[in-house]
């Protein structure tokens, strides 16, 4: 009943009836909620800047007795992605519970779940008594559904990096087995518009050199990809899907009116590029089917990520030594893979962190 409902799942409903939905996330609403819970766990809060305009990060601080030691950071975004109302059962940011228990909400897995285990641990730790010698922050970052530009901008600056940090934890994914999945790496993120020029003309005559035979030609070359890539996943039966590129076509775009041929035309594609890959030679044989494609064939990088940045998991590495003994101790059985998508992780591994993906749910 509601009326006896735990308070962590009641703060959880709370932080998760912000409407902090893309392209307009209220991210006032969501630091004013976390400024709160700082002030109720007695712990530092402050709002940064972020570098990118009306794209604030939230900073909660529990420092420990040795600040000279290298830091650890829990990382959590705000933003969620876009819902469609008319395909759920309830209203999406209702937080509704139903009889079972089950909780109803954009942002209940991707990623306010994380946010809210990070609070409510703190919470029973100091409950507990419990005091730390290194000092815990936690970031909590703006626009990661589309690009983590604030994370990058923040990485770079001098206040991140007179944060001390070292290791952190970061999103990962439900875990459909009893195995907890826990991601040392990323895919790269390439987006590419493929631009293809050619002759006009009226679609009653077989117009030469048309930029449709040019996209076609390129389209068969980013399909066969695709195809070769998604049959050597299904072919290996412990084959993950950060394990191989994925390849799909996102956007076409050209054409004036149904009886003229058009000048140009485009087609963009979403690839994902494990680190283990030589990025360099995968955009030469791009560009060697621009080529092939025929003349004024070019390519427009919306998004050209290179990450190549992955976690030292083995006992060498003190931290994920920590991180292994710790789930050891719980009977938790870990599977390590490359994280398919994307997170803010991607750049904080670029700054030298030992960053973890795990959500143990």
């Amino acid at each position: 009943m509601e009326g006896v409902e735990n308070a962590s799942v009641s703060r959880f409903r709370e932080y998760l009836r912000i409407n902090t939905m893309q392209p307009s996330p209220n991210y006032d609403a969501a630091l004013e909620f976390l400024s709160k819970q700082a002030a109720e766990l007695g712990l530092d809060f402050r709002v940064l800047e972020s570098g990118i305009k009306d794209r604030p990060l939230g900073l909660m601080t529990w420092k420990g007795t040795d600040p000279e030691l290298k830091s650890v950071l829990l990382t959590s975004h705000m933003d969620v992605v876009p819902v469609f109302p008319q395909y759920w059962t309830y209203e999406p940011f209702s937080a509704h519970k139903d009889e079972k228990g089950n909780i109803y909400a954009r942002g209940a897995q991707d990623m306010k779940c994380v946010t809210s285990w990070y609070l409510e641990a703190i919470r029973q730790l100091k409950a507990e008594g419990q005091q730390f010698l290194r000092t815990l922050h936690l970031l909590f970052t703006s626009d990661e559904e589309i690009g983590s530009h604030p994370a990058e901008s923040f990485s770079k600056t001098e206040e991140f990096k007179n944060l001390n940090l070292e290791f952190g934890l970061d999103e990962g994914l439900a875990n459909p087995g009893s195995k907890m999945r826990v991601f040392y790496g990323e895919r790269s993120i390439w987006w590419i518009k493929v631009l293809c020029k050619g002759n006009p003309g009226h679609g009653l005559a077989f117009i030469e050199n048309t930029a449709a035979k040019k996209l076609q030609y390129m389209m068969n070359k980013f399909l066969a990809m695709r195809d070769e890539q998604e049959t050597k996943l299904k072919s290996d039966p412990n084959g993950k899907l950060g394990s191989v590129y994925t390849v799909n076509m996102t956007m076409l775009e050209g054409g004036v009116q149904p009886n003229v041929v058009p000048a140009e035309l485009s087609a963009t594609f979403d690839i994902r590029i494990p680190p283990t890959e030589d990025f360099e030679a995968f955009k030469e044989k791009l560009k060697q089917w621009c080529r092939e494609a025929g003349p004024e064939v070019t390519m427009e990088f919306i998004q050209e990520g290179y990450m190549k940045e992955t976690v030292d998991v083995t006992d060498k590495n003190p931290w994920w030594a920590a991180f292994k003994s710790a789930c050891d101790k719980l009977n938790v059985d870990l599977e390590l893979e490359i994280f398919p998508g994307g997170t803010d992780s991607r750049h904080f591994r670029k700054a030298g962190l030992n960053m973890i993906g795990f959500s143990p749910m």
